[in-house]
């Protein structure tokens, strides 16, 4: 017996995992215990989402640039974009948020005021805006691989074809290349927003009242760690499987415009 195609697998997984986050909804709403807890790691949902959202579009818009600047005709550029790409990469997240927290922020606050600026102080830059300059950095770097892979993929013929018709390089770009591009790095995209998501959680390395950052201070409090992190991975396993069953549905919807 030969089972079917992936796509066409009933989501039993789904299926599994309702159950398990029904029954855990159950218990933060029948408990008072799960209630009480829930009540404070959702004050962290905010500074979760906020974190994920700036530092995912910063580092998107930086990988685009990257990629673009990959393919320049001047060596130098390219090169030092593939610099920039394969330090970052061979950097660990954690040890990237430590140093520019800690390390690079100061260096960059003595250069300013070096240079006869008006003054700031390292403190005046808080430690979430380290966190999002740090995670922009990171993610910047592997977005920039699946941007240039995505921009590789367009058929050069097309791009031929367009500069025959007399279009500039912009033009191209946006009305030729990108919006051909785009359906290729969606999905890989789509995994590294909801990677971020979870990564977002490094950030309570700093201090930064996330959902982790609470849910570690709540359980240092009441000593309830299996109630406080059941209630923590269901806050994230929530975020995350919500944003991967909608960005399924969005490559569904485009595979089915482009195929019409």
């Amino acid at each position: 017996m030969t089972s079917g195609p992936p796509d066409k697998d009933f989501p039993w997984w789904l299926v599994v995992l309702c159950a398990a986050g029904l029954w855990l909804f159950y218990e933060v709403w029948a408990s008072p215990v799960y209630a009480q807890i829930m009540g404070k790691l959702s004050k962290g949902i905010g500074i979760t989402l906020m974190v994920t959202a700036v530092a995912f579009v910063a580092a998107a818009s930086l990988g685009l640039v990257l990629a673009v600047a990959a393919g320049s005709r001047h060596l130098l550029i390219r090169q030092a974009v593939r610099l920039y790409v394969e330090v970052v990469r061979g950097v660990p997240i954690i040890v990237l948020l430590l140093y520019v927290a800690f390390a690079a922020t100061p260096a960059a606050v003595w250069l300013w005021n070096s240079a006869g600026l008006p003054e700031v102080k390292a403190r005046d830059v808080s430690l979430l805006w380290r966190a999002v300059i740090a995670l922009t950095i990171a993610y910047s770097a592997f977005l920039a691989e699946v941007f240039r892979a995505g921009l590789a993929s367009v058929d050069r013929g097309q791009i031929e074809a367009a500069m025959a018709l007399g279009l500039s390089p912009w033009q191209r770009f946006r009305l030729i290349v990108f919006p051909q591009a785009f359906r290729t790095i969606l999905p890989p995209l789509g995994n590294d927003f909801v990677a971020m998501v979870k990564d977002s959680s490094l950030v309570s390395v700093l201090g930064v009242a996330d959902v982790t950052q609470l849910a570690k201070v709540t359980s240092a409090g009441n000593f309830r760690y299996f109630e406080t992190y059941n209630s923590a991975a269901l806050i994230y396993l929530t975020l995350t499987v919500g944003l991967s069953l909608a960005l399924r549905q969005l490559e569904r919807r485009l595979r089915g415009t482009e195929q019409r």
